[in-house]
């Protein structure tokens, strides 16, 4: 496996570890509603799960039309080519670094249990990591889709895996700042009323 996919697993299993923590945290905090009126920490994790769902769709057509295209392509001369991301998409885990209107079908609606939504993210994580080893020789590189997220332009399947770590990095600072803000509200009423 190549040195930089190797790094992007690495990255996925950080990540992925880190978000699982948020579901051990207390519910009152987790179901905190911020002063901005923003998602709570369930819906964050909600979130996280149905976009890299449909990340994932796109991912799997990526990888497989990759697949296809290496018995008519040069494969080494395309990896002596290749530098692996840019600085649009390591901005992606930074929250508010830019304006994007997300898609209606990838709002929380509350609809899956916490227990549903930990399962789902679990489930994700093994995916991206098989669509990466069904990749091992830099095949990913091959084709590439349209990422309209801060203008990313048309990124490899690699990248786009990537950019699923990097969109739940860019919601674990969110999560932070909820946690923060929801903590700081309740230690306020621990200290006003000590029953």
């Amino acid at each position: 496996m190549l040195t930089f996919i190797r790094n992007i697993d690495a990255t996925l299993v950080d990540v992925f570890a880190r978000l699982s923590v948020w579901f051990e945290k207390p519910a009152e905090v987790r179901s905190y509603r911020p002063a901005n009126e923003g998602w709570t920490i369930d819906e964050v994790l909600e979130h996280i799960g149905l976009t890299n769902h449909f990340l994932l769709i796109l991912v799997d057509k990526g990888a497989k039309k990759a697949l296809n295209r290496l018995a008519e392509s040069d494969l080494q001369h395309e990896l002596d080519n290749y530098s692996f991301g840019d600085a649009k998409l390591e901005e992606v885990a930074l929250h508010k670094s830019f304006e994007w209107m997300r898609p209606e079908h990838m709002e929380p609606t509350g609809e899956k249990s916490l227990a549903e939504v930990r399962a789902q993210l679990q489930t994700q994580l093994e995916h991206c990591r098989d669509v990466l080893s069904r990749l091992p020789n830099g095949e990913g590189i091959l084709y590439k889709t349209t990422m309209s997220v801060n203008n990313l332009g048309k990124i490899n399947v690699y990248e786009y895996v990537y950019f699923i770590a990097q969109h739940a990095e860019r919601h674990i600072t969110q999560m932070q700042k909820v946690e923060r803000e929801a903590t700081s509200g309740i230690d306020q009423v621990v200290r006003e009323d000590p029953n």
